[in-house]
């Protein structure tokens, strides 16, 4: 405790902490912000598994529940596997660290977030980012930062930093920027359909806001950091790297070069096989390592790419920097969903399907930190081993899968149309069946698709599209050749620089993402990339709206129809009855699902596929909370379709409204001689009855069955002797209603 440091972000609220908690950890810091704590700590590993060839790096944040004053849900009151919010915060602090770390350091980095406390005001998310920066920055591990992160967003036409999570509910913009002292490293966020030239001044405040940021963390590194270890790197051996250039370096480019992912994967094989032979018979056998193997053929490939692109303008299958693979697109694809579309963009495909429910259908979301309580809009992505040919574990979703189905989805959520307006809970399921390079783009383009094919009326149809990058000297970008490259492959994402998904609508962006291999981006590079984005995106466009111009007037006749019916707030209550007794009732008997708004408007929305059950519905609630509330009466003459509650030897009981009932004398159940009540009806089953008389003392109300089936049957025969011209048979307009209700019989 004695150790412990204390560094302030000036006119920022942050603050970080180290050397009182966590003294094994190479590095440990505690970051806060208001009453918000997350502590971080990053360690590595002091040895090497044999034959790695990878490095290792995993991030891990969780929220303690005790930081909120809450107990765990669940029977065993104790954290379970990460939220989605967990795996996302975890996803957005490893991408921006990854690429510091030098070239050839495969020991095992770990970072570990915990929220400590949380104040429900400052969200918790950038404060791991910037933690794990400051853990890494005074470690003694390998690593080139530090780095800062802020999160800007647009408030009344103003950008804020760090806003506040009630601040965020008034933002149009949502930008998690993080960089260098210099240069821009990684961003990801949403936004309000914003204009590119809008957004790089986004971009340019994000950069000066992480200034101070990057100057405190320096000032710990100053006084508390620890000193670098040198670790041994992974490279291959001279000898072995010598032999594989010389037999391989030539051969790679025409290997790859025109021919399809299967073709190019199998040429490389056998010149692998070749220079490990040409290695062991110049070195001795079993000299050349897998290691050897993948190290050299890893540079060979991506000076490959680099020549190519750079020095011929031409890529890996003979486009252009700037051109498209073939798209193609279709919608209404599956016969029974509400909404379906395939988008193939080359060789990546996805099926995409739109389901549409009630509102209470919505995703709780349980965070710690404030912000949303639920989601009405989900998106799911799938990415099965089969999409890249592969056999491989097939069951719960990766981080990856996680990751990409977030993007997709806050992507298409500035379109979609206002609850008020379209108040169904909306599931849109990205299914990919093959990838090759910015699946989640080809998730955006089918979502869109499926949701405009499912009938739901977005404000604009958005495309997505990712952009790459190749530089002559990837160890220092600014300097050198450079070429951004449009709708990357799946090996141009690996061997490339870059990887920027973008995504938006004619008018502007709605998502994003950037990842770089890189140490760092110039805004010059950035922006060429964002604009190159949008010409590609309203190409894209083009090619989607030719399969469907426009959002379906009308639903799928397998989606759910819904009726807004508006009542006295002050009858919610009556609606619900004690336990939801009475609403359960009418869900049950109608067949219909009944949502009540939550913001105490009265307003009630009724659900069905069957219009029989919504006119039901519609008519057992306006019986409760309008004409038949609590002074409707059930009126002599009148026919009504009942519940009957109870049975007697003597007759039914049968709940005409909600809430008033009738007897049906066993004597008026039938035209015939009915021995037993039970032998016509049951308790739950639905029939027409008639008011044949109310006892003026008792108030009791006699119904009959026979006598309701007997004017149905009259009204039936009228009609079908009348003239073909004539409209309807003439009827009083108040026996109107009573001729019509008793459809379902």
């Amino acid at each position: 405790m004695n150790n412990k440091q204390t560094v302030e972000v000036p006119g920022m609220g942050l603050q970080f902490t180290t050397g009182d908690m966590a003294k094994f950890a190479n590095g440990a810091v505690t970051v806060t912000s208001g009453e918000t704590k997350v502590f971080v700590s990053a360690t590595a590993a002091t040895t090497m598994r044999p034959g790695q060839d990878f490095f290792p790096l995993t991030v891990d944040y969780r929220e303690k529940y005790s930081a909120a004053g809450r107990f765990p849900g669940g029977f065993f009151k104790r954290e379970g596997r990460p939220s989605e919010k967990e795996i996302l915060t975890s996803r957005l602090c490893d991408r921006p660290c990854r690429p510091l770390f030098p070239e050839g350091f495969l020991n095992e980095v770990q970072l570990i977030g915990l929220l400590l406390s949380a104040d429900q005001v400052h969200e918790s998310d950038i404060l791991m980012l910037n933690g794990c920066s400051a853990a890494l920055a005074i470690s003694d591990i390998p690593w080139n930062g530090p780095i800062g992160a802020v999160r800007v967003a647009e408030i009344d036409g103003e950008f804020v930093a760090n806003p506040t999570v009630e601040q965020m509910f008034s933002s149009s913009l949502d930008l998690i920027y993080v960089g260098t002292k210099t240069e821009m490293l990684m961003i990801e966020g949403s936004a309000d359909q914003i204009p590119e030239e809008r957004f790089i001044e986004a971009l340019e405040f994000g950069q000066a806001s992480i200034q101070p940021i990057i100057t405190a963390i320096e000032e710990l590194k100053a006084t508390a950091g620890k000193a670098k270890k040198e670790f041994d790197l992974v490279q291959a051996s001279p000898e072995a790297r010598a032999i594989i250039e010389r037999v391989a370096g030539d051969r790679v480019g025409p290997a790859i070069f025109g021919f399809d992912r299967p073709v190019r994967n199998a040429n490389l094989k056998v010149i692998k096989d070749e220079a490990k032979a040409a290695v062991d018979a110049e070195l001795g056998e079993g000299t050349c390592t897998d290691v050897d193997l993948a190290v050299v053929f890893e540079d060979l490939q991506e000076e490959a790419y680099r020549q190519t692109v750079l020095g011929k303008g031409s890529r890996a299958d003979g486009r252009g920097p700037k051109d498209l693979r073939q798209i193609d697109c279709e919608v209404g694809v599956l016969p029974r969903v509400h909404g379906s579309a395939l988008f193939q963009r080359g060789d990546t495909q996805g099926l995409v399907i739109t389901t549409l429910g009630p509102t209470k259908e919505a995703q709780s979301m349980d965070g710690l930190t404030g912000g949303a309580t639920s989601k009405s809009f989900i998106l799911h992505y799938n990415m099965p081993p089969f999409t890249v040919g592969e056999a491989g574990r097939f069951g719960g979703q990766s981080r990856r899968e996680i990751g990409h189905g977030a993007l997709a989805e806050r992507s298409l959520v500035p379109v979609l149309p206002a609850e008020d307006v379209f108040p169904y809970s909306i599931r849109v399921v990205s299914e990919l069946m093959a990838s090759n390079g910015s699946t989640s783009m080809a998730s955006i383009c089918g979502g869109c698709l499926a949701l405009m094919d499912a009938g739901v009326p977005i404000i604009a149809p958005v495309a997505g599209i990712s952009c790459g990058l190749i530089t002559e000297k990837p160890e220092d970008s600014l300097s050198g050749k450079w070429e951004t490259i449009t709708d990357i492959l799946g090996e141009e994402d690996h061997f490339g620089d870059m990887d920027f998904k973008l995504a938006g609508t004619t008018a502007g962006i709605t998502g994003f993402q950037l990842d770089l291999k890189i140490k760092g981006l110039p805004f010059e590079i950035a922006k060429q990339a964002i604009f190159q984005a949008r010409d590609a995106r309203i190409e894209i466009l083009k090619k989607m709206l030719e399969s469907i111009p426009a959002p379906r007037k009308e639903l799928s006749t397998f989606a759910p129809r819904i009726q807004t019916i508006q009542i006295d707030p002050e009858k919610i209550g009556l609606l619900i009855g004690p336990g939801g007794k009475t609403i359960r009732r009418i869900v049950e008997t109608t067949g219909a699902q009944i949502d009540i708004s939550d913001d105490d408007s009265g307003k009630v929305f009724i659900y069905s596929n069957n219009g029989d059950s919504m006119n039901r519905a519609v008519q057992e609630i306006d019986g409760l909370c309008g004409g038949g509330g609590p002074g409707g009466k059930i009126e002599e003459g009148k026919i009504y379709e009942g519940r009957v509650t109870g049975t007697k030897e003597f007759g039914a009981f049968v709940e005409c409204l909600p809430g008033k009932e009738g007897l049906c004398h066993i004597s008026e159940l039938a035209d015939f001689r009915v021995r037993r009540t039970e032998d016509v009806c049951k308790v739950g089953d639905s029939i027409t009855v008639k008011c044949i008389g109310i006892d003026e003392r008792s108030k009791k109300v006699r119904l009959s069955r026979k006598a309701a089936l007997a004017d149905l049957e009259a009204q039936k025969a009228a009609a079908a002797e009348a003239p073909a011209d004539e409209a309807a048979p003439e009827a009083p307009a108040e026996e109107a209603p009573a001729a019509e209700e008793p459809k379902s019989e």
